[in-house]
């Protein structure tokens, strides 16, 4: 069993615990340590557990709905708690209550439907996260557009990477002048072949360059879409 003064030395860095070994969970575990965060993983079926055993600082096959083996494993200690039990709706709201109770700041849960997260956010979790649903947003905004990729960052404010319009090939950006007729900013830019750098005024857009874009989310879809 993983000690108190196991967590309490785990914790003194930048440490995680991951509640919930699902493929969202294992996922974000997995991601974690490959990023240098300590991670105990705890999930209550014991063949996952043992599938993770040796990639993950720690992991525990163990009942997180019981307060007692939250304050064992010294839970609350963690720089930061995910709860991404996604099978069990009521170990997911029990387990949250249970961390919230014992006065975990930085923590997050994943949210399955509207429902379940409208519930931990009533409890008083900060962070909800809704991995299908964000996913499906995402997605559906690639496809429609001829975005390489997409990220909403919140209030309708998007980052995109694409390809740029031919409109803007062999054009410095002062002279494109993209933010003012297309509402949105062009951030950075990277040659074929090449790494990402800042642009200026002065960058000139190549056919083969990747362009990342920042803004509204309908304008920067409307300029994925320039031919």
């Amino acid at each position: 069993m993983f000690s108190r003064s196991d967590a309490a030395s785990v914790a003194a860095a930048d440490s995680v615990a991951v509640i919930g070994l699902g493929r969202f969970g294992r996922a974000l575990a997995l991601e974690l340590m490959a990023n240098g965060t300590e991670v105990l993983g705890i999930d209550a079926d014991e063949s996952i557990v043992q599938e993770l055993n040796g990639h993950l600082t720690h992991v525990v096959c163990a009942d997180s709905t019981r307060e007692e083996v939250l304050k064992q494993l010294a839970v609350p200690e963690f720089d930061r708690v995910v709860v991404s039990i996604g099978s069990d709706i009521q170990a997911s709201i029990l387990t949250t209550s249970l961390l919230l109770r014992s006065d975990v700041e930085h923590l997050w849960a994943k949210a399955v439907n509207d429902a379940h997260g409208t519930i931990l956010e009533q409890l008083g979790v900060r962070h909800v996260v809704y991995p299908e649903k964000e996913m499906g947003r995402r997605v559906a905004h690639l496809v429609r557009g001829s975005m390489q990729d997409y990220l909403e960052i919140g209030d309708g404010f998007s980052l995109v990477k694409m390809a740029p319009p031919l409109g803007i090939v062999g054009k410095s950006l002062g002279e494109s002048r993209v933010r003012s007729t297309a509402g949105v900013t062009i951030t950075a830019v990277r040659p074929k072949g090449g790494t990402w750098t800042h642009t200026s005024e002065t960058t000139v857009i190549a056919a083969s360059d990747t362009i990342l874009v920042s803004g509204p989310t309908a304008k920067a879809e409307a300029f994925s879409l320039r031919r």
